[in-house]
């Protein structure tokens, strides 16, 4: 394999599949700043496709981490006004926006829960001012990965150093399907129809609710559902198509607000201000978190679900077969984007995209968090309840059933 012209077409595949760059189109890129080598082969892809500027903006959390020892927890989770001018003036211009989210475990290791959860809580107030331009603007935006050396040592042990940044790139190009000879264009295409196709199945027997059980662990948990929570999207003819999240095996929807409840537990780490917290769950009452069952990082969870007051409902639904290719290769990513994609999952905090008619009973969450956790284990068993009171098996054994 030729890994320089692959970093390329994986490039290629994220410009031209995930974001889908349309011509004379900006394209606002958070890029951590580890994989610097790499943005630059982005952005000339991007531009290739007729972007008409590729604004950079790097994340520096080593900076941010010295930045949370000295300074106060409300200047660290300040936005400062020139943060929000420089996103918002490309945004008026019809921006798209990408994420290339770099990992290092262990930076935060050393960091109390406090400063970490004020780092965690700046950095994403100033992605929500592009989430915001998603919604509202009907944008294209992509959350992607870029390889780096700390993460590699990290979650490949058995490697030898020097070996394993060009190990995880292998890795990272064989989870988004992309090989020397395929055309990832055509490859998205026929993964988006299959996807779409297995949610439009769930839909047609218009679930009122899911119950989680995993003896596992003690998961016994209950969320509703509206009649017009679709796990198959169609999106308008008016809207440029793109794929949120590369690599990406869900197929996921938002769930009513209020009516959650039950324990469900975590069944993979949670990466919070560069912190990973592991071992953890949430007991639900009336749809809200009124407990957070951890020993280690429950501070930080929490403050995560006071952030405000809607941050500890749900707003997401996500579903995953267990042995899919990204949980079958039996590593923890420790980075939400790849691990979501290896399990069930549900999110705190804001529903996805999408309304309810005014005069609709039903309720979905909004806030300004929206944070995945990973429940899928290999004995979760999910049962469906149809509005004439029928119970239908979704998942068992960790996977689709239907």
């Amino acid at each position: 394999m030729n890994l320089e012209q692959m970093k390329r077409k994986y490039a290629y595949t994220l410009a031209r599949v995930g974001l889908n760059v349309q011509p004379g189109q900006p394209v606002l890129v958070e890029a951590a700043i580890e994989g610097a080598e790499f943005t630059p082969i982005f952005a000339e892809e991007c531009y290739k496709l007729g972007a008409s500027n590729v604004i950079v903006h790097y994340l520096d959390e080593p900076n941010m981490k010295i930045a949370a020892k000295y300074r106060s927890d409300a200047d660290v989770r300040k936005v400062e006004d020139w943060e929000e001018r420089q996103t918002q003036m490309y945004l008026d211009q019809g921006a798209c926006y990408v994420r290339l989210e770099g990992v290092n475990p262990k930076l935060m290791e050393d960091v109390p829960e406090s400063q970490a959860n004020a780092i965690f809580a700046h950095t994403d107030a100033v992605r929500n001012i592009m989430r915001r331009a998603s919604r509202e603007k009907h944008c294209q935006w992509l959350i992607a990965m870029i390889p780096t050396q700390q993460w590699a040592e990290y979650i490949l042990k058995d490697v030898p150093k020097e070996k394993a940044l060009d190990a995880l790139w292998e890795l990272i190009l064989k989870l988004c399907y992309i090989t020397e000879d395929n055309d990832p264009v055509q490859v998205w295409e026929d993964l988006s129809r299959v996807r779409a196709e297995r949610g439009k199945k769930i839909d047609a027997y218009q679930f009122t609710k899911f119950h989680y059980t995993a003896k596992s662990n003690g998961t016994d948990f209950t969320v509703p559902l509206t009649p017009y929570s679709k796990f198959g999207y169609d999106r308008p003819a008016d809207r440029i198509s793109f794929h949120a999240n590369i690599p990406s095996e869900e197929i996921c929807t938002s769930p009513e607000k209020y009516g959650a409840e039950g324990v469900i537990y975590a069944s993979r780490p949670l990466v919070l201000g560069g912190k990973s917290i592991e071992n953890f769950g949430f007991r639900f009452e009336n749809g809200k978190v009124v407990e957070v069952l951890a020993n280690e990082g429950k501070e930080m969870l929490e403050a995560l679900v006071a952030m405000d007051e809607n941050a500890g409902y749900l707003g997401e639904v996500a579903l995953v077969d267990y042995h899919s290719p990204i949980s079958m290769s039996n590593i923890v990513y420790y980075t939400t984007l790849i691990d979501e994609n290896a399990s069930c999952h549900l999110a705190l905090g804001r529903a996805l995209g999408g309304q309810l008619p005014k005069d609709s009973p039903w309720t979905l969450n909004d806030s300004m968090i929206h944070i995945d956790f990973m429940v899928g284990t290999p004995d979760l068993h999910i049962v469906g309840t149809t509005p004439s009171g029928e119970e239908v098996v979704v998942f068992d054994q960790g996977d689709f059933v239907l």
